[in-house]
């Protein structure tokens, strides 16, 4: 039986010759993250910003401001309702008596009152979370996320050369701005499991750029008589079959857990998907396409005694123009 062949074996990409656009590009939608962030904020769950969190589903899909009204009559501090479809996420700040059992009171009277005026209603999600508890969330997902970053930077440049490391962490920072830069716009509901989804892209973009990086630095020694932008664009064609046909079966099953997963899992899928095309995406023409503006060259061939051949590495390249 025939394999299913989504690249060519012969693809001959010029990655190179559009890095100066996607450098630029790049840019642009990185700073475009970055002041989304800044200016609008990323709507923050219960776990980091303390509070209750209910979550109901209706029988049809209600009016919000009604169930806003309905909860804010209840005195408890304004809510926070967002809707998606039939299911609506409320949010009310945490109370401000310091005994467990008030938040539990007041949870209990958000859930009688809403049923009371929409029968019929499921509440499929209960949380509460204080005020130093989200503190110290928060401070845990920030340093778990640039841990992992600077560890992966720190890894790169150990393994090849300094210039690997740069482009690297240049690479996953850019994934993982992005990522946010996208949670900020849609207004999606940023918690723990979306500090999760971070991490796993984080683990992803740096396995698809560590494939593309063994390669550049195994033509590196193979090829060592050719141009940096030449060797760049055979390695990153060679492992581009395996790159995109990963990426695809990723997001098929991403894409699975996103429609039937239900609104749980939902910010996760959506994530993930968004990281895995961004990653795949950098791993080609950021963090590769970098290597050039930070110098990188290949090793020069050592020297050998007179009348003794420098070796094949010369010979290697077949000619084929990329």
């Amino acid at each position: 039986m025939r394999l299913l062949k989504l690249i060519p074996e012969d693809t001959n990409i010029g990655f190179v010759s559009l890095r100066f656009w996607a450098f630029g590009i790049t840019g642009l939608l990185t700073l475009l993250a970055v002041g989304t962030v800044w200016l609008q904020g990323l709507n923050l769950g219960v776990d980091f910003v303390g509070g209750l969190m209910i979550e109901a589903q209706f029988p049809e899909a209600p009016q919000i401001e009604r169930v806003r009204a309905n909860v804010d009559r209840l005195g408890f501090g304004n809510s926070a309702p967002s809707q998606s479809g039939n299911i609506v996420s409320i949010r009310v700040p945490a109370p401000e008596s310091s005994d467990p059992q008030a938040a539990a009171n007041e949870s209990t009277a958000i859930q009688n009152s809403l049923r009371a005026e929409f029968p019929g209603i499921t509440i499929t999600r209960n949380d509460s979370v204080s005020g130093k508890v989200s503190n110290e969330l928060i401070r845990r997902g920030i340093l778990a996320v640039l841990l992992a970053v600077f560890g992966i930077a720190v890894f790169s440049w150990l393994r090849y050369e300094w210039q690997f490391g740069i482009s690297t962490f240049v690479a996953v920072m850019h994934d993982v701005l992005m990522t946010l830069g996208f949670f900020a716009i849609t207004r999606m509901e940023f918690d723990l499991t979306t500090v999760a989804a971070i991490l796993t892209i984080i683990g992803y973009s740096i396995n698809d750029k560590i494939v593309v990086d063994d390669r550049i630095r195994e033509n590196m020694r193979k090829y060592r008589k050719m141009d940096m932008g030449p060797l760049i664009d055979l390695s990153v064609n060679e492992v581009l079959p395996r790159t995109v046909m990963t990426s695809i079966t990723v997001l098929l099953a991403l894409g699975a857990l996103l429609i039937f997963g239900g609104h749980v899992l939902r910010g996760f899928s959506a994530a993930m998907m968004l990281g895995i095309v961004i990653g795949t995406y950098s791993s080609i023409y950021v963090s590769a396409s970098m290597l050039i503006t930070l110098g990188l060259r290949a090793e020069p061939p050592k020297a050998k005694g007179p009348g003794k051949r420098t070796g094949p590495q010369n010979e290697g390249y077949d000619g084929a123009q990329v």
